[in-house]
């Protein structure tokens, strides 16, 4: 699946905060950021809903409720070795 056939409501893992999470996507956009509403309480922290990286969406729930691999766009891997060189 890739990053931007992924719609608002979707199930998705992200790892911006460093440990896989769980959200729910909350936009039908596409390219470099997405919004979503994180489930950060699953590692201690609080839930939130804000901006991410798409390079940052590991999984996302397709139609017969499986997990699926998500494949990421040239840009959005040129961006994530970019984002890199800062941290």
């Amino acid at each position: 699946m890739k990053t931007n056939d992924i719609k608002k409501g979707t199930e998705v893992i992200t790892n911006q905060l460093g440990s896989n999470v769980t959200g729910i996507m909350q936009d039908n956009m596409r390219g470099n950021t997405r919004i979503i509403e994180t489930h950060c309480s699953e590692i201690g922290m609080f839930d939130e809903t804000g901006s991410i990286y798409a390079f940052n969406i590991v999984k996302a729930k397709n139609d017969r409720d499986e997990w699926e691999m998500v494949e990421h766009t040239p840009a959005q891997l040129k961006l994530k070795s970019k984002v890199a060189q800062f941290i």
